[in-house]
């Protein structure tokens, strides 16, 4: 159940059939402020009003692994709709709205409808609609706005950390100086031994718009770690879509601990 909740509910991203790699070559301004480094993030935010892409995943923990293709469309800040499938047979479908998420699996004939709380227990971090939407097109998860940062240039990267960490985890993020995408995003949970790194390794441009092509997410618990790693296929912006979901008879409701 639970290699097939992530492959649901997780692989939230986008790029295009005519998206080209985008290869930086611009270096840090260790002169740039704070406040300059998030407003030109916040700038960067990708631009689009419908989305619908194939991405290619793969999964490994440490009992499984596996490589599956996942449908995706998207109503920015709206609607996230997944697809699992195999051989033309759905495996797996999710539905996120703000306030809702749908989920349901057919190997294991389990069902989730609810709050971002399934996904939250996964990730081991608050996680709302506008998260796991921000972890698909490389931005922060952070309101970066909120709290005071500390900045430093760290292999040719802006790295932010917040000069007074919460008191129930430590986070931090590295953006790219050519575009000003995330690099890297991380939260850490000590108090319970959890990690949760996400790694951009490479971004793509969609017409005037920067996305990621691969993303890498790695979540740890004690010594049990589980690694995605997304890439981004060919990818629609702006076209007429649909989110059809109907939650079959019979399946088994996901119980959360």
């Amino acid at each position: 159940m639970r290699i097939h909740t992530i492959l649901g509910l997780v692989f939230l991203l986008s790029s295009c059939g005519s998206a080209k790699l985008v290869n930086g070559s611009r270096d840090a301004n260790p002169g740039f402020s704070v406040k300059d480094i998030i407003k030109t993030h916040q700038a960067a935010a990708p631009q689009f009003e419908t989305l619908a892409a194939r991405v290619n995943v793969d999964y490994e923990d440490e009992k499984s692994s596996q490589n599956i293709t996942v449908s995706l469309r998207m109503e920015k800040n709206k609607t996230i709709w997944i697809k699992a499938s195999l051989l033309g047979i759905t495996l797996s479908k999710a539905m996120l709205t703000p306030d809702r998420v749908q989920y349901y699996e057919r190997i294991s004939n389990t069902y989730f409808d609810g709050d971002f709380a399934l996904i939250s227990d996964w990730l081991g971090t608050e996680i709302d609609f506008e998260k796991a939407q921000n972890i698909l097109l490389g931005q922060s998860i952070f309101r970066l706005e909120s709290q005071a940062y500390n900045k430093s240039v760290e292999n040719n990267q802006y790295k932010l950390a917040p000069k007074q960490e919460l008191p129930l985890f430590t986070h931090f993020l590295a953006l790219n100086p050519d575009f000003f995408k995330i690099a890297s995003q991380g939260i850490d949970q000590q108090s319970k031994g959890r990690q949760l790194r996400m790694y951009y390794p490479d971004y793509q441009k969609v017409g005037d718009q920067v996305l990621p092509k691969k993303v890498v997410i790695k979540a740890s618990e004690n010594d049990a770690i589980t690694t995605l790693e997304i890439d981004f296929r060919s990818v629609d912006l702006n076209i007429p879509i649909r989110f059809p979901f109907t939650m079959p008879d019979g399946l088994t409701e996901i119980q959360l601990d």
